[in-house]
């Protein structure tokens, strides 16, 4: 399976499933040639089979958490499609104060419902002014109602010299740290177009260290135009020298649109390898595995108990997150309860408009929407306590279903267990995907120990095969 970033792509992943985009808070990667499989289905399986709406005791009452979303960076990487942003310095005090607002309307409108998880990402938070960012975090301490033990990452660029921003960040409650490294290779970092080094990520991870984090994520990519194995395999063994608690593996997708794909387009960089990403994703595997890391989701490996990221397990396993800033994706079940939820910005989440059904076909199950994309459109409608929404959608029992087996098929050891499935959905995974099931168990792409379903070794190198099946 074609592994992604998913301490930022997870929220996209889940967001973009049934809009059919290309991966993303739904699986948009396509599959690294017929081996090493995506986030996302290369195709869609038709399937007319009825379903009944999601249990009234999975809404609103499970965990929930809170993405936050920092558009800018230091520098636009060649490869990244994430809604990013560089040079927009002048717009950091007014987009602050926008965020602040909108975090405002969401901490009223939850009313005391509990969050479990925070993840400020991007972009890259850290380029904020120490002031920035501790008003964002201390509203988040003050207006909404934290669980005891709530996991709150942030992300942070081994290329930000600023390292009291980590000191800055543990003050600020903040017991996560999620760093994009990508390489441990000159050459690589230069063509990625990062704005550190190798020692820059270096004395980074020992600052991080300094200053109280014990819980640490790195990122690395694989898969480069031409990569020498050697190169990939020198970056694992200076990762696991590290010792992080964390970490993920992404391979480089030419995404459209980006200078990256015109290098590729216009011949001045070759297309990534997909056998060569699939041989050094076998590597990962192995070196992580012997070095005591679990690989408990495709992209994810944790060492020790207690340092999965909490946060994009929410994703994987369908639960329910709310997302500020432009282009955030939002997830919540129905039944929702929220204070004034029927206030003209949001009327679409009372549902009135998804009750009736025909057809054979459920009721709403859940919905999703994103907020308008552009920074200053996005400041703009806040100010004017206009709607920050550009999209929304509800989702139909049937939908939730195929897209709760497609995202938790990523969880490795854990899978889809027939319980949850059965809470979350009303009725049995059996009797919604029966023949399905059978028949990727008997491809030998999945296997069950009568308590859960998921992914065999052979299926983890096939996921785009299995995913495809349950996408309506």
């Amino acid at each position: 399976m074609r592994p992604t970033n998913t301490e930022r792509r997870a929220q996209l992943d889940a967001a973009a499933i049934a809009a059919d985009a290309r991966e993303s808070p739904a699986g948009r990667a396509p599959a690294v040639g017929s081996t090493v499989a995506g986030a996302a289905p290369g195709g869609r399986t038709e399937d007319s089979r009825p379903a009944r709406a999601a249990a009234g005791s999975a809404a609103g009452s499970g965990p929930l958490g809170l993405y936050i979303h920092i558009p800018f960076c230091a520098r636009k990487c060649p490869y990244c499609d994430f809604n990013t942003y560089a040079r927009l310095e002048p717009l950091y005090e007014a987009y602050t104060q926008a965020l602040c607002r909108e975090l405002g309307r969401w901490a009223a409108r939850l009313d005391g419902r509990t969050v479990h998880t925070v993840f400020m990402g991007g972009g890259t938070p850290t380029v904020l002014k120490s002031g920035q960012l501790a008003q964002i975090l201390a509203l988040v301490q003050e207006r909404f109602t934290l669980a005891a033990d709530a996991e709150i990452s942030s992300e942070a660029n081994p290329g930000i010299e600023d390292w009291g921003q980590f000191s800055l960040l543990r003050s600020l409650g903040v017991n996560r740290l999620s760093m994009g490294v990508q390489s441990f290779q000159a050459e690589e970092l230069a063509f990625l177009g990062r704005i550190h080094d190798a020692d820059d990520a270096l004395r980074a991870f020992d600052a991080a260290v300094k200053a109280g984090f014990t819980n640490i994520n790195l990122d690395f990519m694989f898969g480069l135009p031409r990569q020498p194995l050697e190169a990939w395999i020198d970056t694992l063994d200076k990762a696991l020298a590290l010792a992080p608690r964390h970490v993920s593996l992404y391979s480089l997708i030419v995404e459209p649109d980006t200078p990256l794909a015109h290098w590729v387009e216009t011949g001045q960089t070759a297309a990534p390898d997909d056998d060569a990403a699939s041989e050094m994703y076998e590597i990962a595997i192995s070196r992580l595995g012997a070095a005591g890391y679990d690989q408990y989701e495709v992209s994810n490996w944790t060492r020790g108990d207690g340092y999965t990221c909490r946060h994009n397990l929410l994703y994987w396993r369908n639960q329910e997150w709310i997302g500020v800033g432009p282009g955030a994706h939002s997830h919540l079940r129905y039944p929702i309860r929220l204070q004034g939820e029927a206030s003209p910005d949001f009327a679409f989440l009372s549902g009135e408009d998804f009750h009736g059904s025909t057809g054979g076909c459920s009721a709403a199950a859940a919905v999703r929407w994103s907020n308008r994309k552009g920074v200053q459109g996005y400041m703009k409608r806040v100010e004017s306590e206009a709607s920050p929404v550009d999209f929304h959608e509800a989702l139909t029992g049937e939908v939730s279903m195929g897209e709760t087996m497609m995202l938790g098929l990523r969880l490795v050891r854990e899978g889809v267990a027939f319980a949850r499935f059965a809470e979350m959905h009303g009725q049995t995974m059996q009797a919604a995907f029966g023949p399905i099931l059978d028949r990727l168990q008997d491809a030998g792409l999945l296997a069950s120990d009568g308590e859960r379903v998921r992914l065999t070794s052979r299926g983890l190198f096939l996921g785009n095969r299995v995913f495809s099946e349950f996408i309506a």
